[in-house]
């Protein structure tokens, strides 16, 4: 009475076909090498490059359309957008995650492509993560965010920078360049991150991930924590300098060769002068004896002609 059912393919005696054996690593590697020197190309700035593997994205709408690194990638066909209810048989980062990503992920990333959430910090709480759903739900470790919009808050990281430190994570960090180089803070991301990231690579599994995560926090906050001091507090006992103003030496001054010369001008107007002086001296004590002179002759006469009288009354 009822149609028979067709086969969907040769050998599949009524059931479905199998996928064909996944690559290897090592094709894959060579395939993320070509991606990188295709990127290095001046022309692929702002095209869009193949990658091989698949990366998605479900977009809620919460970000600034202006700086959405997830849309800037989707733009340059690097993402595909997929819709609530869709299903990614990837790596599917998420809040909601049980476990962090780790090494152990690689094969897993190669295969089937990673997916992100775009979705807003502060509204977790309005996103249905339940539509979004995937078989390999992944956590990010403790990383620290470069974007502009969050730069320097732990754990805020934007789409491209998810990616890009799932890459370098399970080993794959040329794919993680190759999408940090369409931002011009991308490297940041990758300079501020380096220590921690070159950490998670270097694990086994989730659970070392883990370790190092908590590792490095205790270690934060066991380190000592900076003073901090108001250079205006007169009372503080610390001397503070204006950075408006210089600094005085504490060294004795050093005679310049402008100063030395000025000195020896000095001096030497100072000898002009002392000669000067005894030629006053000089020319003083030669009018005081001129004048001595004058008064002694004034008188010579006088006592003469004194002598002359009496001799007449004698």
């Amino acid at each position: 009475m009822g149609r028979r059912r067709a086969s969907r393919g040769p050998g599949a005696e009524g059931g479905r076909a199998r996928r064909p054996p996944g690559r290897s690593l090592e094709a894959f590697a060579e395939e993320v090498g070509a991606a990188l020197r295709a990127a290095a190309e001046p022309a692929a700035a702002e095209s869009a490059a193949a990658l091989p593997c698949p990366l998605a994205m479900w977009e809620l709408g919460h970000c600034d359309p202006r700086r959405c690194t997830g849309r800037k990638l989707a733009r340059l066909g690097l993402v595909r957008g997929l819709r609530l209810g869709h299903r990614f048989g990837g790596l599917v980062l998420s809040p909601v995650g049980a476990q962090c990503v780790s090494p152990a992920d690689r094969q897993l990333v190669a295969r089937s492509g990673v997916a992100v959430i775009d979705c807003s910090w502060a509204r977790l709480d309005e996103t249905p993560f339940e539509k979004m759903r995937g078989s390999h739900l992944r956590l990010l470790p403790y990383l620290v965010a470069a974007n502009p919009v969050n730069y320097g808050r732990p754990c805020r990281l934007s789409c491209v920078e998810a990616f890009a430190a799932t890459f370098c994570i399970v080993g794959f960090p040329d794919l993680g360049v190759i999408l940090l180089q369409k931002f011009k803070w991308g490297k940041g991301f990758l300079d501020l991150n380096r220590y921690l990231l070159d950490k998670y690579a270097a694990c086994s599994g989730p659970e070392e991930v883990l370790q190092v995560e908590q590792e490095f926090l205790a270690s934060v906050k066991d380190r000592p924590q900076e003073e901090e001091v108001d250079p205006f507090d007169v009372d503080s006992g610390r001397e503070f300098a204006n950075p408006n103003r210089a600094v005085p030496s504490t060294q004795p001054p050093v005679e310049t060769s402008d100063e030395s010369e000025d000195q020896a001008s000095e001096d030497e107007g100072g000898s002009g002068c002392s000669e000067e002086e005894e030629e006053e001296e000089e020319e003083e004590e030669k009018e005081k004896k001129e004048e001595e002179e004058e008064t002694s002759g004034a008188r010579a006469p006088a006592t003469v002609w004194k002598g002359i009288k009496k001799r007449q009354r004698d």
